[in-house]
């Protein structure tokens, strides 16, 4: 009974030390799914070496000390293409920031599987397609700035009751529908939503109908 016992606690060792490389390599396999999908003429994404175990040594991506990756930061690195999927893997993330870029096709709706995102930051790119409803279940969320793309279609409700949600920016695309004033969308001014030429006004509750997009924000201005 003895040797066995040594044995399983050497394996119980093996196996702790190891996990922290299984789940580094686990974010690095995501990362590089997203490096291959991306034209980087800037060569900002030169350290993402797959080879490596740890991602958390490639430039951009910030770790916390148990090698999660929790911050992106590629914002305004002259990026184009697409996101992936895969990025909804990586489960510790709380800062995504890819503004200014010219990336094109959707949002992927796994990235609502980001369940510690405090910020998503999408502006200025060429996005296209909806807003995927799976972003009402980021309940950490804070900012969600979208501004700057060519989404188009409603702005889901569920977003609506993310409690933490402060700073939201949709101007300057292609939405339509009614803008949602409940929940945390209570606090919003009508500059978060300028430049939408197919959304109307705020959802009146009660109400069959909603006011005009433009008749709302002269009533924001002038009342």
């Amino acid at each position: 009974m003895g040797p066995k016992c040594g044995t399983t606690g050497l394996l119980m060792m093996f196996v702790v030390g190891f996990l922290p490389y299984v789940f580094a390599d686990y974010q690095g396999d995501a990362l590089f799914s997203l490096r291959r999908s991306l034209k980087d003429p800037e060569n900002v994404l030169q350290s993402w070496d797959p080879t490596l175990v740890n991602p958390c040594t490639w430039f951009h991506v910030t770790c916390n000390s148990q090698n999660q990756v929790v911050r992106l930061d590629l914002g305004n690195a002259g990026l184009s293409g697409s996101l992936v999927p895969e990025l909804g893997n990586l489960h510790s993330l709380q800062y995504l920031e890819l503004s200014k870029n010219k990336l094109v096709g959707t949002i992927p709706p796994e990235l609502g599987e980001l369940k510690k995102l405090i910020s998503l930051d999408l502006y200025n790119n060429n996005f296209t397609g909806s807003i995927p409803t799976t972003l009402g279940e980021l309940k950490s969320l804070v900012f969600l700035r979208l501004n700057n793309n060519s989404l188009r279609g409603r702005i889901p409700t569920g977003l609506t009751g993310l409690p933490n949600l402060k700073v939201v920016d949709f101007s300057n695309n292609n939405f339509c529908g009614t803008i949602p004033t409940t929940g945390s969308f209570a606090r919003f001014s009508a500059k978060s939503f300028e430049n939408n030429p197919s959304l109307n006004g705020p959802e009146l509750l009660g109400a069959p109908f909603s006011i005009p997009f433009q008749e709302f924000l002269l009533k924001t201005v002038f009342d």
